[in-house]
């Protein structure tokens, strides 16, 4: 049994929202970065973008869909008619979306009975950020370390089933669900509009956000592949509170406006209807397009080349976590920064961070802060293991080199040296004493030695296709 929408919302309301097209406000393009950041002829030519130059079909606009999205959280009564909704959001607060089964009688038979896996992230509204996505969140990641950009509020959902958030993708979750039955995920975003826009003075205006649902069947394979129906809604995120005082500071100047300027507004609506859309690429095109400034090297910071653009050297900035000195830099090229000496450097960005900046620039091999030693050690390679004198197995060890210091970094670097996802690392635990297993934290790994060594064993997780990794 589908389970029905009860809100104070007119057919003609949800309707209209449906329509709406995803591209219909574009009106932060070009306002947060400088009007020749970008080639927007380069940047329209990406294939991700060509599906988004002409609206809907026309047969869509009639079309009932078979999911619908509800975030709830009021509209700004500040947007004006024919512009998309926008809706405030306070930073970590839960908010919940409802998700509808909105199909027809017979329609979609395949999926009856059977679960469905939605994926939700927040993207950039605007296209330049979308272009510099990877960059825009590695810099976010190296400010924030440990932290997420979205996370699922787990007690407070309904009938979720396998929730899941990468540790490599902090702007996205996932999770099963059945139609049939009631569901309501409740979402927590963790960062804020102006954490992406160039400093240049105070009152800076805050980047829009997109909360972007995808919707996926099984295939012949069992694997949720198969795309069944995308929507989104634009958002900005406020510190805990701004987005309530947004809100109210936008109806206070609404009512202050004439009748006849009031009409050229929407309504502000008590929950907000997400708009179907593309789906969202799962390839980053960003990185099948790198830079001409940038050249790749065994070094841990590709190089930066003398023919890099000020644009190409702001990418490189942000992508080898300086993005607190991009301002500082904004009209420099690779040139330029490569001029620069080492006491030039010092001066600009103080000792600690000068001299890992220059090192960068000069292709030299910054020293990680932690470095720990792993050996997974099973029965069979114990049998199999050349040995010492005394009898002892020579057990073989990897290195592994940590920068941030977090359990989300040495996730993803244990799943790197044994080539598997870092989502089947589902935890990881520290064998104490008398044999209690401690799970890892960020501050635990922050108090370890450096070159400390470990022996890795593994226990399969019953309740999904995951590993526990516990270090001894």
């Amino acid at each position: 049994m589908a389970w029905a929408l009860k809100l104070p919302l007119t057919d003609e309301v949800i309707e209209s929202g449906l329509v709406q097209d995803f591209d219909a406000s574009l009106s932060g393009i070009g306002q947060e970065l400088g009007a020749g950041a970008y080639s927007m002829s380069d940047v329209l030519a990406l294939p991700i973008f060509k599906q988004e130059e002409s609206n809907l079909p026309p047969e869509t606009e009639n079309k009932i869909l078979p999911f619908q999205y509800v975030l709830c959280a009021p509209t700004s009564p500040a947007i004006k008619l024919h512009d998309e909704t926008l809706t405030y959001l306070n930073q970590g607060q839960s908010y919940e979306i409802r998700m509808l089964d909105n199909r027809k009688i017979g329609e979609l038979p395949e999926i009856t009975g059977k679960m469905v896996k939605s994926i939700i992230r927040v993207v950039f509204h605007d296209r330049r950020l979308q272009y510099t996505e990877h960059q825009q969140l590695e810099g976010w990641r190296w400010n924030r370390p440990g932290d997420r950009i979205l996370d699922l509020d787990i007690p407070m959902s309904v009938g979720i089933i396998d929730p899941r958030a990468n540790p490599t993708q902090l702007n996205t979750v996932e999770f099963l669900w059945d139609p049939s039955k009631r569901t309501s995920v409740f979402i927590q975003v963790h960062c804020i509009s102006t954490e992406f826009t160039m400093r240049k003075h105070g009152g800076e205006k805050g980047v829009p956000f997109r909360i972007q649902i995808d919707t996926f069947k099984e295939n012949e394979s069992e694997e949720y592949t198969e795309h069944l129906h995308s929507a989104s809604c634009q958002v900005k995120v406020f510190k805990p509170k701004g987005a309530d005082r947004k809100q109210k500071t936008d109806r206070e100047k609404m009512e202050k406006r004439a009748p006849q300027e009031k009409e050229k507004y929407q309504p502000s609506y008590e929950t907000t209807i997400l708009t179907e859309c593309s789906p969202w690429p799962e390839v980053t095109y960003v990185s099948n397009s790198p830079s001409p400034g940038f050249n790749s090297t065994h070094n841990s910071f590709p190089n930066l080349l003398p023919t890099a653009t000020p644009q190409d050297a702001q990418q490189w900035l942000h992508r080898n976590r300086f993005s607190p000195f991009c301002r500082l830099f904004t009209n420099f090229s690779g040139a330029d920064l490569l001029k620069l000496t080492r006491e030039d450097v010092i001066q600009i960005c103080g000792p600690a961070d000068g001299i890992r900046l220059f090192n960068a620039l000069k292709g030299r091999l910054v020293r990680p802060r932690l470095t720990i030693y792993v050996c997974q050690e099973s029965q069979q390679a114990r049998d199999h293991q050349p040995k010492h004198e005394n009898g002892d197995a020579a057990a073989i060890y990897h290195a592994i080199y940590l920068e941030e210091l977090t359990a989300t970094e040495l996730t993803e670097k244990l799943a790197q040296l044994f080539n598997i996802s870092p989502r089947q690392i589902n935890q990881i635990f520290k064998q104490g004493p008398t044999g209690i297993h401690v799970l890892i934290s960020d501050e635990m790994i922050q108090n370890f030695q450096d070159e400390v060594c470990f022996v890795l064993d593994t226990m399969k997780d019953n309740t999904s296709d995951g590993y526990h990794i516990i270090l001894k």
